[in-house]
C-alpha cells in the first residue's frame, strides 16, 4: 500500500502541472461502483492545488471544493500529455494539453468529492501527520501511552494517531527506535519516546528522497516509475538485519500483518 513518502512523491510530481483544467472527463463503472463515494468534479474547474494529509491527497479546485483521493493498495495517478487507458484507468481528466489518470488494479481507494467544510471534516478523522513539523515529543507520549495495552507497531498503523504510517513505516520506525514491535504501550520507557521520534524521521526522510518504495508488484509514482526507497530498509523483508548486519531478521503475524524485528537490536 503507498504510505506517506509514495502519496507525497505523486503529490509532488502533480503540483508540477498546475494549475490543471478539466476540460472532459471520463470513468468507468468500477469507479462509482467501488471507489467513488460521493459525485465527481464538472469539467470547467481547475485544480489548483494539491495538499497530503496522511495518505490522502487533497485536490482543490478554484471554486473551492475538494475531491480526496486514498490510494487504497495499489491505486497511483498519472499524468503526461498522453496517457495509455487499460484496464485498471477508472478516471480520466483532460486538460488542453495532459492528461490526469486515476489507475487501480484492486480498486480498494478511495475517493470523496466535498465543498470545503466536508472536506475539513474529513481531514480532521486523522490524526497528526507523520511528516508534520509539529510532531512533537509530547505529541508522541500522549498518543502512545493512551493505549497501554495496545503492542506498539499496531498503535503506530492507527490513522486516528499517526496519519501516513503504513506497514513498511511501523516496521522500521520500531527497528531503528530499538524496540520490538509487541512491546506494549505501557512498557515503553521514558527515555525511549525521544528515540521513536527520531525513527520517524529517519525513515521518512530517506524513503521520501528517493521517491518512495515498492516492492514486488506495488506502488508506482506519476511516470510509472517504482520508488527506490527499498536500499533503505533495516528489517522490513530483510533476511539480515541491517543495522547489526549479523543477525537474521525475524519474522512473525502481528494484528494480520507481516511483522519483522531483530532479535539482538531490538528489546
Amino acid at each position: 500500500m503507498p504510505e506517506l513518502p509514495e502519496v507525497e512523491t505523486i503529490r509532488l510530481q502533480l503540483s508540477e502541472y498546475l494549475p490543471f483544467k478539466i476540460e472532459t472527463l471520463a470513468f468507468t463503472p468500477e469507479l462509482a461502483k467501488n471507489i467513488l463515494h460521493t459525485d465527481l468534479p464538472k469539467p470547467g474547474l481547475s485544480i489548483t492545488q494539491i495538499n497530503r494529509k496522511g495518505k490522502m491527497l487533497d485536490f482543490v479546485f478554484d471554486d473551492g471544493s475538494h475531491l480526496l483521493s486514498h490510494l487504497g493498495m495499489t491505486g497511483t495517478w498519472l499524468v503526461g500529455e498522453v496517457i495509455k487507458s487499460g484496464k485498471h484507468t477508472h478516471l480520466t481528466l483532460k486538460s488542453s494539453t495532459h492528461t490526469l489518470a486515476y489507475d487501480d488494479p484492486r480498486r480498494f481507494g478511495h475517493m470523496y468529492f466535498y465543498d470545503a467544510h466536508e472536506a475539513d471534516r474529513k481531514l480532521r478523522e486523522l490524526g497528526m501527520d507523520l511528516a508534520d513539523p509539529e510532531l512533537s515529543l509530547e505529541y508522541l507520549t500522549e498518543a502512545i501511552k493512551k493505549y497501554p495495552n495496545r503492542d506498539l507497531k499496531v498503535h503506530l498503523l492507527d490513522q486516528k494517531h499517526f496519519a501516513g504510517s503504513g506497514n513498511y513505516i511501523a516496521n522500521e520506525i520500531c527497528a531503528r527506535a530499538g524496540i520490538r514491535p509487541t512491546r506494549k504501550c505501557g512498557r515503553v520507557k521514558r527515555e525511549e519516546f525521544s528515540k521513536i521520534l527520531m525513527a520517524i524521521k529517519e525513515v521518512l526522510e530517506p524513503a521520501l528522497a528517493a521517491g518512495g518504495t515498492t516492492f514486488q508488484g506495488g506502488y508506482r509514482d506519476t511516470s510509472g516509475e517504482r520508488g527506490l526507497g527499498v536500499q533503505h530498509l533495516v528489517v522490513f523483508y530483510q533476511k539480515i538485519c541491517q543495522l547489526c548486519k549479523v543477525t537474521p531478521v525475524k519474522k512473525i503475524i502481528l494484528a494480520q500483518r507481516g511483522t519483522y524485528y531483530c532479535p539482538k537490536c531490538q528489546k
